[in-house]
């Protein structure tokens, strides 16, 4: 019997040294080991970073990136000011850089961090919006222009006053969401700047786009979906929407710079002042402005790259077949860059609200 209980107790002993030695281990390997995935917030436009992408930086750094949508410029804007926090990098176009610095609601960047801005084109640097590139640094360019359907509208377009005054597009088409793109389409098709503070002109323009209002659909700037479900014949697209839109239905979309000009924009990236994860926010970024990495981006969302050796890995024809991305002689030299308009932004919310509500 008492061998019995101390051939037991023996057995016992040995599985609790066993189970201490196995916990040690777990103990030790878990200390060893990589340290969960950190996770960061991306805010950007849609279709605007590819799964692939994404993927190829979580693998490289062990940084999972969140992403969270926005349409406009103004609604990022809003996000940031009613407190939204938890974003840390966020993609603000040209003149919004300039609105958010005022207010506070991005820092400096860290450019020792981001050694890859000693590839970026010089022609997207140091612009008016920020001339040291101390809070944002591009990620890519685009324009503005008309969209076309051309199963649904097979006539002639050459700009904006070809849609307003065509009644055979009444109804039919949609412009962005977007009170200073829309005005200044309007003031465009005058033969004003996109940036006019003259009053004159603004009223002008409102009266333009209040005439024209019943013929517009839709305000809308997410344009690819009803470019491809054909619920609008011409839109008032971003050029990468509508290129996109093209490759899905066939190459029945068809994309023109209006005659009378249109926008020019900078997209960027920067960190908003509430950003939780600053360093890995840094680490995104110079990740996705690697020459490689801006090209893949490039080449499967139509984009044009800010990376000056980024051309080089983009498919053979690729330039060719998306001139609108590279324009040239008269196509460039009626583009405008909006501009933060200071106070003269109120009263164009106010044309803005009054211009949409006037075919209530």
């Amino acid at each position: 019997m008492k061998k019995i209980v101390l051939l037991l107790l023996a057995t016992v002993l040995f599985f609790c040294a066993c189970t201490q030695n196995a916990t040690q281990k777990t103990v030790l390997g878990q200390a060893n080991s990589v340290q969960p995935t950190q996770v960061i917030h991306l805010a950007i436009w849609s279709n605007y970073i590819t799964p692939e992408i994404l993927a190829n930086f979580e693998k490289k750094t062990g940084i999972r990136v969140e992403v969270l949508n926005y349409s406009t410029n103004d609604e990022l804007l809003a996000k940031l000011q009613t407190g939204a926090s938890g974003y840390d990098v966020i993609a603000p176009s040209d003149y919004m850089v300039v609105v958010m610095s005022k207010m506070g609601l991005i820092q400096k960047l860290d450019l020792n961090q981001i050694p890859n801005v000693k590839n970026l084109d010089p022609r997207y640097l140091k612009k008016a919006y920020d001339p040291s590139n101390e809070y944002s640094l591009p990620y890519n360019s685009g324009t503005t222009g008309i969209a076309i359907n051309r199963d649904l509208y097979s006539g002639p377009i050459k700009g904006w006053n070809d849609v307003f005054s065509n009644p055979q597009l009444a109804g039919k088409f949609s412009l962005l969401d977007d009170a200073q793109e829309v005005i200044g389409v309007a003031l465009k098709s005058m033969g004003y700047s996109i940036n006019s503070k003259d009053p004159e002109q603004l009223k002008k323009a409102k009266e333009l786009l209040v005439k024209v209002r019943p013929a517009v659909k839709a305000f809308n700037s997410e344009t690819l979906n009803p470019l491809v479900s054909r619920e609008v014949a011409v839109t008032h697209s971003f050029v990468m929407d509508a290129l996109q839109a093209r490759k899905m239905s066939g190459g029945k979309i068809e994309f023109i710079l209006p005659e009378e000009g249109s926008t020019f924009y900078i997209d960027n990236f920067s960190i908003p002042s509430t950003a939780a994860h600053v360093s890995a926010a840094h680490q995104f970024i110079n990740f996705m402005l690697e020459a490689k990495n801006e090209a893949a981006v490039a080449s499967r969302l139509f984009l044009a790259p800010t990376n000056k050796q980024a051309v080089s890995f983009l498919p053979p024809g690729f330039q060719q077949e998306n001139a609108v991305l590279f324009p040239t002689g008269k196509a460039q030299d009626h583009l405008e860059m909006m501009e933060d308009l200071g106070e003269v932004t109120q009263t164009m919310n106010r044309i803005w609200t009054d211009v949409k509500a006037s075919n209530l």
